[in-house]
């Protein structure tokens, strides 16, 4: 609007430079000053986005005052009796800026009230001595023109108030689902540093009646202490990251601090990096997944148990943790048992993994834990679910 209500401005030029001469040379120039100084305010406050309706508010009461004025100035009625005052060519403007600057129900008051000024100011001498009928059609014209621009700025202040409304609701219900996962994610991270660290290590210490037992315990109770203060200490706003490679060797130091051997199969994990958080979820899954093949899959010499490590397509990391024990079928596996579900599945998939389990009762277990998750390919009605109890694996450890 202000450019356009500059561009009107500019057309009227000629019109007061020649009408200039018929009025008082003083007040022509302030009411010519006073309104194209704020034509030109409204086309600067509006690229500044600041005190955009005072200054189209004091165009509009200068427009006004002109107008009142203008009978009074005029020092030679019969030059612009032949033509409309110049300031007929700036009406749209200033019910334009009235529209901008008031509200709805107060630009359409100006709207009727500045046309019929103009009107009551063309039939006097000063305005022109117009008739009646002239002045009526350059009312309804003003009218009707100035209304088109009404309509349109209110049509467009709604859309955009309902923009609004969209966008507040929506971040509204964006920041409150924010909040809920935040919670989850919390709430499963804390169960799973209870479940896989401090309560294994309550039920190793109870089940410790040797001494190399209970140095066992030992080293998993220090252990539990340092994931709770690690724990408390992280930020999940924390870019630090953690080479592949470092944590690839941390996974396979870890297996001689357990109770039973596991075979490593270790292979080349590349050169790339994974963010501190996600590492720390992928090393505390693949501890629980060991600890539950411990714990589950049978003791002796009969089972077999290993672990692999290498590298995933994209840079990642895979891992397996797999055994020839007892295994389980995993829709038997009560709700209340967190070391699957929790500490390991939604731990990995929180921190932007995936896990895929292939068991089966008596046929044993392996769990692969891989590092960022793959890209879904497009659905497949025949595709079964990545956890799985129908296939039995190998002793190599790689699913059939």
């Amino acid at each position: 609007m202000a450019i356009f209500g500059s561009l009107f401005g500019l057309q009227a030029v000629p019109a007061m430079l020649q009408q200039i001469p018929a009025a008082q040379t003083v007040w022509a120039i302030v009411f010519g000053a006073g309104i194209y100084g704020g034509i030109l305010a409204t086309l600067v406050a509006s690229f500044a986005k600041r005190w955009v309706r005072v200054v189209n508010a004091y165009v509009s009461f200068a427009y006004l005052a002109a107008l009142i004025g203008w009978p009074l100035v005029v020092l030679e009625p019969l030059a612009v009796a032949t033509e409309r005052p110049w300031l007929w060519l700036l009406c749209t403007v200033a019910t334009s800026t009235a529209a901008i600057a008031f509200s709805t129900w107060q630009a359409t008051a100006y709207l009727i009230v500045a046309p019929v000024v103009y009107g009551l100011v063309r039939i006097t001498p000063g305005g022109g001595g117009a008739t009646w009928q002239s002045a009526s059609f350059d009312i309804a014209y003003a009218v009707i023109l100035g209304g088109a621009v009404l309509i349109l700025i209110t049509l467009l202040r709604q859309a955009a108030a309902s923009v609004d409304s969209a966008q507040g609701t929506a971040l509204d219900r964006y920041a409150h689902a924010v909040r809920q996962h935040a919670t989850e994610v919390e709430r499963v991270h804390v169960d799973s540093i209870v479940h896989d660290s401090v309560l294994t290590t309550l039920l190793s210490a109870a089940r410790s009646f040797t001494p190399e037992a209970k140095d066992l315990a030992t080293r998993m109770s220090l252990n539990a202490m340092g994931h709770l203060k690690d724990a408390a200490a992280a930020s999940p706003d924390d870019d630090a990251t953690v080479a592949l490679t470092q944590l690839a060797r941390r996974i396979a130091d870890a297996t001689t601090t357990l109770s039973g051997p596991f075979e490593l199969r270790t292979r080349r994990v590349g050169s790339g990096s994974i963010p501190l958080q996600c590492s720390e979820a992928v090393y505390s899954a693949t501890m629980q997944a060991m600890i539950n093949s411990l714990q589950h899959a049978g003791t002796g010499d009969d089972v077999h148990r290993w672990l692999v490590v290498e590298g995933a397509e994209g840079g990642g990391i895979r891992i397996g943790i797999g055994d020839d024990g007892a295994g389980f079928a995993f829709d038997t596996v009560p709700s209340e048992r967190l070391g699957l579900r929790v500490s390991i599945i939604e731990r990995v998939a929180n921190a932007g993994g995936s896990v895929e389990v292939d068991a089966g009762i008596d046929r044993g277990a392996v769990i692969w834990i891989t590092w960022p998750r793959a890209l879904a390919p497009d659905p497949d009605p025949t595709a079964v679910d990545t956890v799985s109890s129908s296939t039995a694996p190998t002793r190599e450890g790689q699913p059939l």
